[in-house]
């Protein structure tokens, strides 16, 4: 700590030093001259003074992270091993247990949600002020288009009804999965720990796999049978499914970072068990990496809380009215009429408006007003759910920084546990892996919410995503690349929203008195044109 001290406050001198000499060259120069320094030579200075500034605070932020991580590194190594508290038992038990190729896990802090530091600028709250006109704008012209075909004045929310029919049942489904993953997780490492030996402690561990068996089962089956009994619609079904997902996805995690702890008491280094307050909390607050204790804020803002809930609302109904208004008047009749590559191309550029609408919708209802409302509640202090995504010139970056949250899943369950399988010497396969559980994942969610196999979103992941990913990577910088990204974004968005709602509509417009396996996993719109 005293080399990066010392480093820090020469490199500090260094910078003022040649500020200093920077102002006595231009005193001395200036000496004998009476004339006020002309316009362009005042913007130079202050451009100049303007980077000299952001130099210094950039070494400066650097030199005191180094420094805070050095003193952090110092002060856990300086605890006794039978002193060291319970959260930081984990981290240590993993480090014995195994030494992944990278080093970085993930850290919480507190911090706030990007947008809410950008909505603090007015010329950025612009922006959030022009989609909200938007949304009026729909609401006007609904209102406008009822009143003069059928004379009233009232807002029509059949597709909202349709989407979220069934509510109540799938709340209902929710409980047992709930309850399944409150359970048997922590049950199940309470059997693994226990200090026994022999045949009991073998039992303990065969009773606790039994368990973990039938939590997946309930979680995995439930929710299918669910919906494919009561044909559930598409909000409903995302409901359970997003569930289904979250709760798997945080059993993993909690057993991931607690089992080095349980191995370290079978090996007689002591007693380490999470307590069950924390897990509970863990099930409930925005993240899927498993922490003993997080950093908690000091209070609970009701009206931020109640204000992204009403945003989250309100996204919903702009989503409602995007599809009601751009998309269904396209796709309702299209696999009516004789399929060609003019009307497929141009309903795939007709959709990217809406598409593009849609990708924004669920970012800012989901990763941001969602997320931070529990967040609030719970007093969690980690707000960085997402990223600059809108400002990425290659795709790598954008699957960072879009959805940080299970960005850091797949990074340290998928990724990091996949180098240390492999010795780090696979960076290629580990990448492969994430690409590959991601896109089965995504292609599962819509294959759920929708009803049908279709694809796009494996195809797109698979093909597309790998190749983008490798080709527009961190070495391209500039406007261009952002454009370009934007570019794909909207063509990405416009072949999504476009396949799936003409495959939506063609198995309402031709169903099949029988179906086999290769009837369902065909696409309709291929050959309906009734």
């Amino acid at each position: 700590m005293e080399s990066c001290g010392a480093r820090f406050r020469v490199q500090r001198r260094e910078g003022l030093g040649g500020e200093q000499k920077q102002e006595q060259e231009q005193q001395h120069s200036g000496e004998g001259n009476t004339e006020p320094p002309r316009a362009p030579d005042l913007v130079q200075w202050t451009q100049h003074m303007e980077a000299v500034k952001r130099q210094l605070l950039e070494q400066a932020q650097g030199q005191l992270v180094e420094l805070l991580d050095q003193a952090m590194w110092e002060a856990v190594q300086s605890y006794p091993s039978q002193d060291r508290p319970p959260s930081s038992s984990p981290s240590a038990s993993i480090n014995k247990t195994r030494k992944p190729p990278l080093g970085k896990q993930k850290v919480f802090i507190i911090r706030k949600s990007l947008l809410d530091e950008l909505m603090e600028v007015q010329h950025f709250r612009t922006i959030y002020h022009m989609f909200a006109a938007g949304l009026c704008v729909f609401i006007i012209s609904t209102l406008a288009i009822d009143f003069i075909d059928e004379g009233r004045l009232v807002l029509e929310f059949d597709l909202l009804i349709f989407s979220f029919g069934q509510l109540p049942l799938a709340l209902v489904t929710w409980v047992p999965m709930f309850l399944s993953t409150l359970l048997v997780p922590y049950q199940a490492l309470w059997l693994w720990a226990r200090p026994q030996t022999g045949a009991s402690w073998t039992l303990g561990v065969a009773l606790g796999s039994v368990l973990l068996a039938a939590h997946a089962s309930v979680l995995c089956i439930l929710p299918v049978h669910v919906v494919v009994k009561h044909e559930l619609p598409p909000a409903s079904r995302c409901v359970l499914v997003f569930e289904q997902v979250r709760l798997l996805m945080k059993s993993y995690s909690f057993l991931r970072e607690t089992l080095p702890g349980t191995l370290r008491v079978r090996g007689g280094e002591g007693r380490w068990t999470p307590s069950f307050s924390s897990y509970l909390y863990f099930l409930f607050c925005p993240t899927l990496i498993y922490r003993e204790t997080y950093p908690r804020t000091s209070s609970i803002r009701w009206n931020y809380v109640a204000k992204n809930f009403a945003q989250a609302l309100c996204c919903v109904l702009y989503a409602c009215f995007i599809l009601g208004r751009l998309c269904v008047p396209v796709f309702a009749n299209m696999s009516q009429e004789p399929f060609s590559t003019r009307a497929l191309v141009l309903s795939i550029l007709h959709a990217t408006l809406p598409g593009i609408f849609m990708l924004l919708l669920i970012f800012f209802a989901f990763l941001h007003c969602w997320l931070n409302a529990f967040a609030e509640m719970l007093r969690f202090g980690d707000r960085m759910f997402y990223r600059d995504w809108w400002n990425s010139t290659s795709f790598s970056n954008y699957y960072r920084t879009w959805n940080v949250v299970v960005h850091d899943w797949l990074y340290s369950y998928v990724y990091q546990d996949g180098l240390w399988l492999v010795g780090g010497r696979a960076r290629g396969a580990a990448m492969m892996g994430v690409f590959l559980i991601s896109a089965v994942v995504h292609e599962y969610i819509f294959c759920f919410v929708l009803g049908f196999f279709y694809p796009v979103m494996l195809m797109l992941f698979l093909v597309f995503g790998v190749l983008l990913n490798f080709t527009m990577n961190d070495r391209h910088t500039g406007p261009s690349w952002n454009v370009l990204m934007w570019t794909m974004l909207f063509l990405g968005q416009g072949i999504q929203v476009s396949l799936y709602c003409q495959e939506w509509y063609a198995r309402r417009h031709c169903p099949l008195p029988q179906t086999t396996f290769w009837e369902l996993v065909t696409p309709r719109s291929w050959s309906c044109h009734p």
